[in-house]
């Protein structure tokens, strides 16, 4: 006995499944327009710490009020900032650089995170956090994307002259008056609700994923610095478009697929890239 898997018009049908869309498509150009920061800084790995960081957070917020949209948010938030900013304190008030202080904070906070979560019965709506549910989202949801999305692309467009000053020459950004500190902190905050909005798309596991691939795929194509913005952002939305659609003809969970469909797309211009690509012809 065989069972017929959904058409795309059934899936399309559902009220659900248009809210699905509609949040990939914001919280995948938000993510994918941020990733062009990231990969020009390399800062991936601090951005797979600071993902990671959320899972104490929300942990801690189950513990104290239970698991609500708002508390697994707001303790998403505050891990973050303060693995984030408490690695900046020690590597300021310390010997060691802030990539080793952030190490040893966020599997701090991880293991304990787990030792919390272990004496917690929330494990299947805790799986939405961690993995992803963004076939689940409610209208409310939908707005929280819409606001993060729209706050982080205002900002880092309007940010993006002295955000590039800063990447290619900060030693100049400083002597040309770029508040370079303020800077920091602004993306800083940016990166975190960016981040925070990822969680119900593909989770806090996942969400490195969707904030580095869109912007390495486009990094193979073009020279261009502003094109890896908006190129990235096009790659985030299409790719995470693309994947739920094809979560829901296939069954399979979107946030996995989220990632692996953008995964592709990166293996495919790191192939075949007509500049930089392994199969690219090699000048002499």
């Amino acid at each position: 006995m065989t069972t017929d898997l959904p058409t795309l018009q059934d899936f399309l049908a559902e009220p659900i499944a248009k809210r699905a869309l509609l949040a990939c498509l914001m919280i995948g150009f938000s993510n994918g327009f941020l990733s062009a920061f990231v990969v020009l800084r390399k800062s991936a790995l601090k951005i797979g710490t600071l993902s990671h960081a959320l899972l104490p957070g929300i942990a801690l917020a189950v513990l104290m009020v239970g698991l609500t949209q708002w508390s697994a948010l707001a303790g998403a938030v505050f891990a973050a900032l303060i693995v984030g900013l408490g690695s900046i304190f020690l590597s300021r008030t310390s010997r060691l650089d802030q990539d080793t202080a952030m190490g040893v904070l966020y599997t701090t906070a991880f293991a304990a995170g787990l030792l919390i979560l272990k004496n917690l019965d929330v494990r299947q709506k805790l799986d939405e956090w961690l993995f992803g549910s963004i076939i689940g989202m409610a209208d409310s949801d939908l707005w929280i994307a819409f606001g993060i999305s729209a706050i982080a692309v205002i900002t880092l467009t309007a940010l993006q002259r002295p955000l590039l000053i800063y990447l290619f020459e900060p030693n100049i950004a400083a002597s040309l008056g770029v508040p370079v500190r303020l800077l920091n902190y602004a993306t800083f905050a940016v990166t975190i609700l960016v981040l925070v909005s990822s969680l119900q798309a593909v989770g806090c596991i996942l969400s490195v994923g969707l904030m580095v691939a869109p912007a390495a795929t486009i990094y193979l194509l073009t020279n261009n610095a502003r094109t890896l913005f908006w190129g990235g952002g096009l790659i985030g939305g299409v790719g995470s478009v693309v994947a739920v659609l094809l979560s829901g003809k296939f069954g399979i969970a979107p946030g996995p697929a989220i990632v692996i469909v953008l995964g592709l797309l990166f293996i495919a211009a790191y192939l075949f890239s007509p500049k930089y690509g392994l199969f690219a012809p090699r000048k002499r």
